[in-house]
Parts: C-alpha cells; structure tokens; sequence
C-alpha cells in the first residue's frame, strides 16, 4: 500500500512539481509546509482507519506505509534533476526536505487518541 502511493505520488509531483515547490520563495515554502503536515496527520489517520488497523497498531503501520518513501525518495532527491525536469534543481533540498515533514506529520497525526 505504501508503494502504491509513493509511485502515485511520484507521478503526480513530476508533472504537477513545478507549480508547488518554489524554493526561492519563504511564503510558498511556509504555505507548503503548513498545509502538508496536517494534511499528512489527516491522510495517515484515514488509511489507518480504513485498514481496520487496532487503534493501538496504527504508529507501526504508519510506519511501514511511509518506508517506500523513505528509502526511494533518497534515490529520487539524490538524482532529482533527472527525475523531475519540470522543477528547477534547487528545489532538491527542499523536496527531500518536505518528504521529511510530511513523514513527521503523519507519524504524528497516529500517536495521539482523538477524545
């Protein structure tokens, strides 16, 4: 499942990737990041609740959905230029620095209990 979305992610970020990172913009940057992270809470939630995954098992889970973008993400931020031509080069750090966050965020949105 994990991979299924890293690769739908990956297709839709090299086509679509130049209208969202702006690396030489702070406001895009903190609009993106503000939006992604509890975007990310929200996403983790929901898989794990459609999974029927036990409440107590949804932080494991979440980690291994979120494993295929951090291992492959490294080889796409590595070889960024090659793998999205439709964003400038310097938007490598600040990809490989989002994939970080969002991964943050949706290991954060699955620790905490909703009341």
């Amino acid at each position: 499942f994990g991979f299924a979305i890293w690769l739908l992610a990956s297709i839709v970020v090299r086509f679509t990737g130049q209208y969202v990172f702006h690396p030489e913009s702070p406001a895009a940057i903190a609009m993106l990041l503000i939006a992604s992270f509890p975007l990310m809470a929200l996403v983790a939630r929901h898989i794990c609740a459609d999974a029927k995954v036990p409440r107590e098992q949804w932080p494991a889970a979440t980690i291994f959905f979120l494993l295929p973008s951090l291992f492959l993400d490294t080889f796409t931020t590595t070889f960024f230029a090659s793998v999205y031509p439709n964003m400038p080069a310097d938007a490598a750090g600040l990809f490989g620095g989002w994939i970080i966050w969002c991964c943050g965020g949706a290991l954060l949105g699955v620790s905490f209990a909703r009341r």
